[in-house]
């Protein structure tokens, strides 16, 4: 492989992440009530931990988009 492939493909990775997170956050913004009573519905949980559980799972999955395709991604950048 590559590095331009590596870069490629660590690139459109970064895009789909990042849209992935964008659109969790944009429902816990914006439908909050609904995925509330969604999840809730399934699983019996409080509010306070929908609200944890959510903010925890957005924190962990930005940190790993950030650590395993924006940082290798940068120093692909770089180094070529």
């Amino acid at each position: 492989m590559t590095m331009e492939l590596i870069q490629a493909v660590l690139g459109w990775s970064i895009v789909i992440n990042m849209g992935i997170l964008l659109w969790w956050f944009l429902f816990i913004c914006f439908a909050q009530d609904w995925v509330y009573a969604l999840h809730s519905k399934f699983y019996g949980i409080s509010r306070v931990s929908f609200n944890h559980i959510h903010y925890a799972g957005i924190l962990a999955y930005k940190l790993v988009v950030f650590t395993f395709f924006i940082v290798p991604y940068l120093a692909l950048r770089i180094v070529n």
